[in-house]
């Protein structure tokens, strides 16, 4: 993680508050110079009601020119003072936004990566970075200012009230009713805006699902069905939104009208006032407009309140994200592994069950070994290759590579020792190169022809078109399901690590790739690498000299690969010798 995620971390133990509390809170004195350039302009606010003041009840009556002529520079001047606090106060709130954002970009997505792989949790990643970008464009626009403006109508009110108490009276009421207005839109529209948020996210969800799956849904006529399902959280979202927006539209139409109706009242008041020669005639104008000012804040707020409601929840789920997914603290680099793997009584659970799918598995093999995991399906053999890659943490035992347990590594640096083919590979928007060295932007091409040679697809490569700089697209999309396959392998020995794990690496290959696999199998081990292979065609454990049987998540055979196999060979007559004993009984009794 980059350094100053990690000071997040530690400013979040300092202050005693969440991690994006503490991001926040590092951005203080911008809040405090913003709440003080706001104190300024609001003050300075008065300045057109009170120059209105001065004109009616001093240069009017007087007829004084130069009166006029000062009043007026000097309000230019005012004004400027006020116009370039404003732009000042925007461009720092639009710089605390960029920070957050910044700070924590990095942060979010290794989070958001992280809970894909740890599986069940109780946070919602989905859409996380948008929720990131919803909470900055909130700080980097007018909502926070409502919250810096709505202390002044204190300012305003209290000097209306010393123009007359009448006046301050009235204004006070209307500043309490448009609260009340202000609570009322809040309860009649939080919990709408948030559900139809839900519903937009997993609309979402389904439409990137389809479009991944688009041959699927095409070629068996899913289509339809799959439409309907997503339109079914489309429409509700958008019921929802209409609502929502009919309610809180309905409750600022009457905010606005009321502080219209409130302005016309106190200029009435006003007059009555003046008529009774309690008041001036300037008097009465100013109140008039500073009412409308006092009560903009309230009325800015109703207008502002679907973006304050997004961005709380934009806070929350990224809070809930974050405190779900703690930095790991920085390891001390190891020495460069050999690749020496034992494995002691690992038990292995599903993440966050504690449903165990591995129990009690213990072996260890030496660098330069080749070990094959066999067995039927749901015995457990990829949630092995998962808990010695280190995405699957034990709830039991250990899994050691050189006598180091594996959270002894940095997980980025244990990355780089490890490569990793998964069953179901998908390669990543660019070139086969980009693909090949795992995004590396110092990657030589040297290093990645030798990772394609040793996987056997230089050639290969070769006949795409431009070779190495062929865009693979989408999830690999312009590649053959064999091709992505091929290169997955070249991935997973890029830089000659020195544990390869691969799951089923085989199974969309043909006898052509079958004896490549085979060779480089071979390669890998002559050089002193350690190969562990899932594997349910016999042509992906020719290379090895060692297996593992596990049955029902429980190891059942370890060994020598002929001396596993004749056991399971003879297990498997015996069980078939019984079965036809139970046949034959069974016709006997009949």
């Amino acid at each position: 993680m980059p350094h100053n995620n990690s000071q997040s971390g530690a400013d979040s133990s300092n202050h005693g508050k969440t991690e994006l509390g503490a991001v926040m809170h590092a951005s203080k004195g911008a809040f405090i110079v913003t709440g003080l350039f706001s104190m300024i302009i609001n003050i300075l606010m008065l300045t057109g009601p009170l120059f209105m003041l001065q004109i009616y009840d001093r240069v009017l009556s007087s007829g004084s020119i130069p009166t006029l002529v000062a009043l007026f520079i000097l309000v230019a001047i005012l004004f400027a003072f006020l116009g370039l606090l404003e732009m000042v106060r925007s461009r720092v709130m639009i710089r605390v936004g960029a920070r957050m954002a910044e700070r924590l970009s990095s942060r979010v997505f290794s989070a958001i990566i992280k809970t894909s792989i740890i599986g069940r949790t109780k946070v919602n990643t989905g859409g996380a970075l948008a929720e990131l970008e919803a909470l900055r464009q909130f700080l980097s626009g007018n909502g926070p200012f409502v919250f810096f403006d709505a202390p002044w109508v204190f300012l305003y009110i209290g000097v209306i009230f010393f123009f007359h108490w009448t006046l301050g009276l009235l204004a006070l009421v209307g500043a309490i009713v448009l609260f009340i207005l202000a609570l009322l839109n809040d309860f009649r529209t939080r919990k709408l805006l948030i559900s139809a948020a839900q519903a937009s996210g997993t609309g979402n969800k389904f439409v990137e699902t389809g479009r991944r799956n688009a041959e699927v849904l095409t070629v068996m006529g899913m289509q339809k069905s799959f439409l309907g399902i997503w339109k079914n959280e489309h429409d509700k979202a958008l019921s929802q939104h209409v609502e929502a927006s009919d309610r809180g539209g309905t409750i600022s139409s009457i905010t606005k009208g009321l502080r219209l109706f409130l302005q016309s009242a106190m200029l009435a008041a006003g007059a009555a006032l003046a008529v009774q020669q309690l008041i001036s005639p300037g008097t009465m104008i100013a109140a008039s407009i500073i009412m409308g000012r006092a009560l903009q804040p309230v009325e800015q707020g109703i207008g502002q309140w679907r973006g304050f409601v997004r961005a709380r929840q934009a806070y929350r789920m990224l809070n809930n994200l974050l405190a779900a997914t703690q930095d790991v603290p920085q390891q001390m680099d190891l020495p460069v592994p050999k690749g020496a793997v034992k494995v002691e009584h690992l038990r292995i659970a599903v993440p966050g069950t504690q449903k165990l799918i591995l129990n009690n598995v213990n072996f260890a093999i030496k660098p330069g070994s080749g070990l094959g995991v066999v067995g039927p399906s749901a015995s457990g053999k990829s949630s092995l290759l998962r808990a010695l890659t280190g995405i699957w943490m034990p709830v039991g035992g250990s899994v050691r590579l050189d006598n180091a347990t594996l959270d002894q590594w940095d997980p980025e640096i244990l990355g780089k020792h490890i490569g990793y083919l998964p069953q179901d590979v998908e390669l990543f928007a660019g070139t086969v190169k980009d693909n090949i060295s795992r995004f590396d932007p110092d990657a030589s091409g040297e290093d990645v022809i030798s990772a394609a040679q040793n996987s056997g697809i230089h050639e290969m490569v070769l006949q795409l078109t431009g070779g190495y700089d062929f865009e693979v697209g989408d999830f690999g999309e312009n590649l053959s399901a064999g091709q992505r396959q091929r290169v997955g392998l070249a991935r997973a020995l890029y830089h000659d690590p020195p544990l390869i794990l691969l799951d089923e690496p085989n199974s969309n290959l043909d006898v052509a790739g079958d004896i490549a696999l085979t060779q480089t199998i071979l390669g890998l081990r002559a050089r002193g690498r350690t190969v562990i292979i899932v594997a349910h065609r016999k042509s992906a454990i020719e290379a090895v000299d060692q297996l593992l049987y596990l049955e029902a998540g429980s190891q059942q055979l370890f060994g020598p690969k002929d001396e596993v196999l004749r056991s399971i060979a003879e297990s498997s007559q015996k069980a078939a010798s019984q079965k036809q004993a139970r046949l034959a009984a069974s016709a006997v009794k009949q």
